[in-house]
């Protein structure tokens, strides 16, 4: 008997590694990488701090109660409304910036999305839902124009399904994130790609703006498609200061691109590069 017990403690000790798909504030759900004898996956809820910094879709390793979070490929990163810098998901492949003709998305939004995308070496494209409403193709039009380094801009539309074949292709190539301002339809947009995903949804209010009803992280499987891989500019990890036979200078030179958003592409990407700085400094033995 005692030996029994000993094996069990040093299998604990051991642990498994797995992925987080959900993240609930106080725990998390961890899928492991090994099956039942089902053929499904193995899923825990395991107990994490409010703050322990794990995202969906880290790798982790837990034993018994301890989860660890293994390297990441990249993190996705923003400020939020007090300054402090929150990691919002890792190791991605895209990033769905979601737009709509209503609400409006406040200045700077898109920029500061495309700026991290990049920074963080995920793909970003854009989204643009409800093509239903009149006004979003000159909206996808312009966003294409102002945006020449995004090379996806995709125009659907959450309640009738139109155009959401492309997209879905697109995003099941990877994994992939939504950001967008609230009421932009981002949670409509999960639920018609992926019916099982039944997230709750909201209306606008008076004013135009959503009522943030997604609270809660989530993985969701897409089928698996494929689809050709393009690059915005000559280098994978161009950040388009100085480097020779960078397609967003030229857009620049010729006209495609105006000086004053690029000047904003800038200091952004000086913001980005100091976050990134104090990381690793932050992560330096003493």
């Amino acid at each position: 008997m005692a030996r029994h017990k000993k094996k069990q403690s040093a299998n604990t000790e051991a642990g498994k590694e797995g992925l987080i798909v959900s993240h609930f504030g106080v725990a998390v759900l961890v899928r492991y990488d090994e099956c039942d004898s089902s053929a499904q996956q193995i899923e825990e809820r395991v107990k994490v701090k409010r703050n322990s910094g794990h995202v969906v879709g880290d790798r982790v390793h837990v034993a018994g109660e301890v989860l660890r979070g293994l390297p990441r490929h990249n993190a996705l990163r923003r400020r939020d409304a007090f300054d402090k810098v929150r990691t919002m998901a890792a190791n991605l492949d895209m990033l769905g910036i979601v737009v709509a003709p209503r609400p409006e998305t406040p200045a700077g939004f898109l920029e500061r999305a495309v700026v991290a995308a990049h920074a963080a070496n995920i793909e970003p494209c854009l989204i643009v839902n409800k093509c239903d409403l009149a006004s979003v193709d000159s909206l996808a039009e312009q966003l294409g124009a102002d945006f020449p380094v995004v090379t996806r801009v995709f125009s659907v539309s959450a309640l009738t399904g139109e155009g959401l074949d492309p997209l879905r292709e697109f995003l099941s190539r990877g994994r992939s994130a939504f950001v967008g301002v609230s009421g932009a339809g981002k949670s409509s947009l999960l639920n018609a790609l992926c019916p099982q995903a039944q997230l709750e949804i909201g209306s606008l209010n008076d004013d135009d703006h959503g009522c943030h009803t997604t609270s809660v992280s989530t993985l969701i499987a897409l089928p698996t498609m494929t689809i050709l891989d393009q690059q915005p500019c000559r280098f994978r990890n161009c950040r388009h200061r100085q480097e020779p036979g960078c397609s967003i200078k030229q857009a620049i030179e010729d006209g495609h691109l105006t000086q004053q958003r690029y000047e904003l592409y800038l200091r952004t990407l000086d913001d980005i590069e100091a976050l990134e700085l104090a990381s690793v400094d932050r992560r330096k033995p003493f």
